[in-house]
């Protein structure tokens, strides 16, 4: 069986990862194609819809088509919630893209959906699918590491703001670098302790390199003027047991420590990092040890390995989870759980204060 599939919004990250992934899956076609700038749905459709492929400028318009199955959110993080709901009222599945919502209001509003309309919800963290997160996953379910008390959720680039369509305009994403690349890095983290339970969290965001003229970019200088949201942002979060997690996010930091999507771990049994590869470390017969985990396939004449892309997987995980009717593999009450910690970050940066909890 096939699965028809609606797009809604056709910019960067659907051309860049949802439609890409979804041709090659088997079991979705893609039917429809939405974008407010018609030029883009019809140059989607052109490239990845069947032969019959409709084409809009109002989502409303796709919804009403009783023959989508499935509708992947594209747009920017303000209308997350709004579409999302909307498309599961229409009798639709959703897969939206990270982070969940702009607010935690927001995101509760679409968990409410799914329950009301019994349709199936999920949140698009790729980096779950990684070859190395999927290990390291598997070392934390069988509780190999022991008790993770610390850890680490890295999102950091030196300089490389994405200066191109909402980005950098806070009220159409609800902030920068932090519910940006910092969500991929909190969601990895969170999911590897399992833990979805925060007390408090205290944060700072900074406007400080944003400011600059003529900056060194990887996507060329921005506009300070249209800079509105932060360069870079860090909270400190301490969960109901007592675990502590840092995490870091930033597009331009002056740093040489970078590295995207990245945790590091540490347990009563032992830890894990993704700073050189997956390394584990701990102690054994009195002695400490590290390992690096070899998850490619070097050392064999004329093979690469297992395909590694963890947007296809995730793309054929989805498509399963609906077939089957099982639990996708990213739950929205665990992507809730980050929204709530990153609004905490903001709004203890705003405040100067600590964000409680219940």
């Amino acid at each position: 069986m096939s699965l028809k599939v609606g797009i809604i919004g056709c910019g960067g990250i659907a051309n860049g990862k949802h439609m890409p992934s979804l041709l090659k899956a088997e079991k979705a076609e893609m039917v429809a194609f939405c974008d407010i700038v018609l030029e883009k749905a019809e140059s989607a459709a052109k490239e990845f819809g069947t032969g019959n492929a409709s084409v809009y400028t109002n989502y409303k318009d796709l919804l009403q088509d009783k023959s989508i199955d499935v509708i992947h959110v594209c747009t920017p993080n303000i209308s997350h919630a709004e579409i999302s709901i909307a498309a599961m009222e229409a009798g639709k599945h959703v897969m939206c893209e990270k982070p969940m919502a702009k607010t935690t209001d927001e995101a509760k509003n679409m968990i409410a959906a799914a329950e009301r309309t019994g349709k199936k919800l999920t949140i698009g963290y790729q980096n779950r699918f990684r070859k190395d997160s999927d290990y390291l996953h598997q070392i934390c379910e069988n509780n190999e590491l022991g008790d993770i008390y610390y850890a680490k959720a890295k999102a950091i680039r030196r300089r490389a703001v994405p200066t191109w369509g909402v980005f950098l305009d806070e009220e159409a994403q609800g902030g920068g670098p932090l519910i940006d690349i910092g969500t991929h890095a909190l969601d990895l983290t969170l999911w590897m302790m399992d833990n979805y339970k925060p007390k408090y969290v205290v944060g700072n965001s900074y406007h400080k390199l944003a400011k600059k003229e003529n900056a060194a970019n990887a996507w060329g200088s921005w506009d300070p003027k249209k800079f509105t949201v932060e360069d870079s942002a860090f909270g400190f979060i301490t969960m109901e047991n007592g675990a502590t997690i840092v995490l870091e996010a930033s597009w331009a930091l002056n740093t040489l420590d970078v590295g995207e999507a990245r945790t590091s771990l540490s347990g009563t049994e032992g830890g894990a990092d993704m700073e050189d590869g997956l390394r584990i470390n701990g102690e054994a017969y009195s002695q400490m040890y590290e390992k690096k985990i070899q998850l490619d396939a070097d050392g064999v004449d004329f093979y690469d390995g297992e395909g590694d892309d963890p947007a296809l997987i995730e793309a054929e995980q989805w498509l399963d989870a609906i077939l089957n009717n099982t639990e996708p593999v990213v739950k929205p009450e665990q992507a809730l759980v980050v929204t709530q910690i990153l609004e905490a970050i903001y709004e203890s940066s705003k405040t100067g204060k600590p964000v409680y909890f219940n």
